[in-house]
């Protein structure tokens, strides 16, 4: 097979329209990662699946229990797989992108939590894991790592006598995980934590949080350690705040200046600044109440720029605060809007693509306000091929210039991929010496499946024979 060939074949894994009888010649092929591709696919007809879990090969089902997009009822059929590793990338679960994964039914948790390996178990309660509902089943458990997962990731499910258990459990990580569960309202125990965490990154939190002593706050702010996340304590009492606000470190004097008690002309009297490159965290404070629409069209109005783009990624912000913000000087308010609000003007995502050096600029065409309409004529003749390829996204888009488009040297693959194309020109691209447009045709949703099986045939690709599905374990 000729490295041409393969990356057709490759093209076709990601094909949206490729038919499940496509999908299983590839999946029989040698090629790993060809495999891979066909079992992490976001669209796969139930012969494929279905052929996915009886795979051979242990990597392909693997595959199949990382995808986030797959059913979680399919992905949970995986708990009766003969491979221990298969069930601990099950544990582990799919971790896309900023999208959250729909959990696997309660059953395939039950078992996955009696797994006879520990490391599955483990694995389980560990990363995002079962939703709080089944760990807050784990607050008796036997084992300390169960409690300590019910602890950090199911508290709030818990009843009274549940978290008094856990704050006197036998196992000291527990009673820790327990205790920073309440430090904000306990004295003591922020008292107890800080000292247990000395060293820790844990502590960090305990810092920004835990209600404070008057002498445990004096003593902190004496020693002038971490004063950066001491600074923002809701419990720090206001003479240490004000004391903090003169700090020589300007990192410390920033935390101080987004205190939620403060004003905005208490704000201006201190010497902060926010560098345009600074990657702040949202506020707590702000994030609490991103609901209230009043709230957040005061956080948009303010002078102080943490807490404008704290506000942009609230999505109870109104729509005269989204149109205060779309014009914000500050390129991460806007950035942040564009990225988060659904609301986010289009003009916006768009000067933002065109104009942005953010990596994440580039994904902002896929939000659904994009504006697409109109794109071919505003830069369809563009001297910038980046520019000229937005064309493609117009609805409205003339046959025409698409055809032209994929003529062009600096558009030629993106159009390609247009499933508005004639099935002849796709052809074309596809039998064409140009190697990225023709992977691009053979990606086209448009292509016939028989030209798909040609593909297939010219590449030496036989049907698919799914073996006994315990070899390969």
């Amino acid at each position: 097979m000729s490295d041409r060939q393969a990356e057709l074949l490759h093209a076709l894994a990601h094909n949206t329209a490729a038919p499940a009888d496509v999908l299983l010649r590839l999946l029989g092929q040698e090629d790993e990662y060809l495999r891979r591709q066909v079992a992490q696919r976001a669209v796969l007809p139930r012969e494929v699946i279905e052929a996915v879990l009886v795979h051979p090969d242990r990597r392909v089902r693997t595959a199949f229990a990382e995808n986030a997009d797959a059913e979680p009822e399919q992905r949970a059929r995986l708990v009766d797989d003969p491979s221990k590793s298969v069930h601990l990338m099950l544990a582990v679960g799919p971790m896309p992108y900023r999208r959250p994964v729909p959990p696997l039914p309660d059953w395939a948790y039950e078992r996955l939590l009696n797994h006879p390996e520990a490391l599955v178990r483990q694995e389980l309660v560990t990363w995002a894991g079962p939703p709080a509902h089944v760990l807050a089943g784990l607050a008796g458990h036997e084992d300390p790592v169960f409690r300590l997962a019910a602890c950090r990731r199911a508290w709030h499910e818990l009843p009274d006598e549940a978290r008094e258990r856990l704050l006197h459990d036998d196992d000291r990580e527990v009673r820790r995980a327990a205790a920073e569960q309440v430090c904000h309202e306990d004295e003591e125990r922020t008292a107890w934590l800080l000292g247990e965490l000395d060293g820790s990154w844990r502590m960090a939190d305990v810092l920004r949080t835990g209600r404070l002593t008057r002498d445990l706050a004096e003593r902190l702010v004496a020693e002038g350690e971490r004063l950066a996340e001491l600074a923002g304590n809701p419990s720090l009492p206001p003479d240490l705040v004000a004391r903090l606000s003169v700090d020589p470190d300007p990192a410390v004097r920033l935390v101080v200046s987004a205190r939620p008690e403060l004003g905005e002309a208490e704000r201006a009297a201190i010497d902060y600044t926010v560098d345009a490159e600074a990657r702040l965290g949202t506020l707590d404070w702000v994030w609490e109440r991103r609901e209230d629409a009043e709230f957040l069209r005061q956080c948009a109005r303010s002078a102080h720029t943490w807490l404008r783009r704290s506000a942009a990624v609230c999505p109870g912000l109104p729509e005269d605060a989204v149109e205060l913000l779309a014009r914000d000087a500050d390129f991460a308010v806007r950035l942040l809007l564009a990225e988060y609000h659904p609301a986010a003007p289009p003009e916006l995502l768009l000067d933002l693509h065109l104009n942005g050096a953010h990596r994440a600029v580039g994904m902002l065409v896929t939000r659904p306000r994009f504006p697409a309409a109109g794109l071919a004529a505003r830069f369809g003749d563009s001297p910038d091929p980046a520019r000229r390829v937005l064309a493609l996204r117009d609805p409205g888009l003339a046959p025409e210039l698409l055809d032209r488009l994929t003529r062009d040297a600096g558009t030629r693959n993106a159009a390609a991929r247009d499933p508005r194309l004639p099935v002849a020109r796709i052809r074309e691209l596809l039998d064409g010496p140009d190697l990225g447009a023709a992977v691009s045709a053979a990606g086209n949703s448009a292509l016939p499946p028989e030209d798909m099986h040609r593909i297939l045939d010219r590449a030496g690709v036989p049907e698919i024979r799914v073996n006994d599905r315990t070899s390969g374990c």
